[in-house]
């Protein structure tokens, strides 16, 4: 008997070490394909690159905590080069993963939920998104308590989802309660306080209160400008918020600089062909046929045209 039960013991270690390795095996193999989908990616590879990232995902599912953030980064990607599709199909499949591996009340659950909310938000599904981002919310809550920034993030993201679906007295309580979490836990001057700002505004304007947009929007273009310096995107994108709201209101000489100034720190810092560039081409365009200049707006109105073909979409 004794004889018996120690040749079970040493079968069942040999066992154990067999599946040990067999496991280090393949986590050093998901390892080498996490690394090589970086290299594609970072070389603009993409296809090669999710190639890689699921053959990590293949061979060692369940133990590479660096595979989850290589996905999302090449989401990132993919959504930065107008394919939303293959973003959104890599992010389920990431999210899979994370609510297997890590639970589905884990916070890396809630980040992955809110970057499918925002490509939702980018096709205008705009209802989807709300409730991706209501479910993360509720994760973020119960897993870092109400008074985190990643919730006061999400409550951002919300709020842009109920400002397009036309409920702006929801909408302007999210930003509200994001933008005391901002401020009391990062400081008056942080770049997260900025966008909540920006979104403020946006939504402001929406409403036709249209000095309270404008006082936002300076207010988050001083941040960012403090913050990044003058040739950041994100200070693109209030400057082209501002001129927005300033054509709106009729003001095309305001208008006019900053569409100009936001269009060339695009291009250098983004490149010529981003998708933000061709947002700001078209509404470029629009400001100058309001201008009485159609031919200059046809020429960028076809350049964003062409930068959107090129991209797929």
């Amino acid at each position: 008997m004794k004889g018996k039960m120690h040749l079970l013991i040493v079968g069942a270690c040999v066992q154990f070490f067999v599946v040990s390795d067999l496991w280090a095996q393949n986590a050093l193999l998901s390892e080498w394909y996490v690394d090589n989908g970086k290299r594609a990616a970072r070389e603009h590879r993409f296809d090669e690159a999710e190639e890689h990232y699921f053959a990590a995902l293949r061979e060692a599912p369940d133990s590479n905590p660096r595979l989850a953030d290589s996905i999302v980064s090449l989401a990132q990607l993919y959504v930065a080069q107008g394919k939303p599709k293959a973003a959104e199909r890599l992010l389920k499949r990431t999210l899979a993963i994370q609510e297997r591996t890590l639970g589905p009340g884990h916070p890396a659950v809630a980040d992955n939920l809110n970057n499918l909310g925002i490509i939702y938000h980018d096709q205008k599904k705009y209802e989807a998104a709300a409730r991706l981002h209501t479910q993360a919310l509720a994760i973020q809550e119960k897993a870092l308590g109400p008074e985190h920034p990643d919730v006061a993030a999400t409550l951002n993201h919300l709020g842009v989802q109920e400002t397009a679906l036309g409920k702006y007295e929801v909408a302007e309580r999210l930003y509200a309660r994001a933008l005391a979490i901002q401020e009391k836990a990062l400081g008056l001057e942080h770049p997260d306080v900025a966008a909540t700002l920006n979104n403020l505004a946006v939504l402001y304007e929406n409403q036709k209160r249209y000095a309270e947009a404008e006082d936002l929007h300076m207010r988050a273009l001083a941040i960012r400008e403090k913050y990044f310096g003058p040739e950041h995107p994100d200070v693109a994108e209030s400057l082209t918020n501002l001129a927005h709201l300033y054509q709106v209101l009729g003001w095309y000489g305001e208008a006019e600089p900053l569409y100009t100034r936001a269009l060339a720190i695009q291009e250098k810092s983004l490149g010529p062909e981003h998708p933000r560039v061709a947002a700001t081409l078209d509404n470029y365009g629009a400001l100058l046929r309001a201008m009485k200049h159609p031919d200059e707006a046809e020429q960028f109105t076809a350049r964003a045209k062409a930068i959107r073909s090129k991209q797929g979409s």
